[in-house]
């Protein structure tokens, strides 16, 4: 069962950015829901001819609304941002 997720941003602080960290959001899911997700593959497909596929995984939950941090195998484009990505 593929779950689709939102992605709102990368993982930052004040003085950095980690491209291969991101925070999801998932549609329906509060904190509680949100914890089973902690360990399930994360994969985005990238668009254009070559369907290149970057995979990751859940790490951690971000903040108390539900949101989850993915980190990826690679850092990703900032084209991702707002985008679809599939939890397995």
């Amino acid at each position: 069962m593929a779950i689709e997720a939102t992605v709102v941003n990368y993982r930052r602080g004040r003085h950095r950015q980690y491209n291969n960290q991101l925070i999801l959001e998932v549609n329906g899911y509060d904190k509680e829901k949100a914890k089973h997700l902690i360990g399930k593959r994360v994969s985005w497909i990238s668009p254009g001819k070559l369907k290149r596929i970057i995979n990751g995984e859940v790490k951690s939950l971000h903040g108390n609304k539900g949101n989850t941090r993915a980190s990826f195998e690679r850092g990703l484009p900032g084209q991702i941002i707002g985008k679809k990505v599939t939890i397995d």
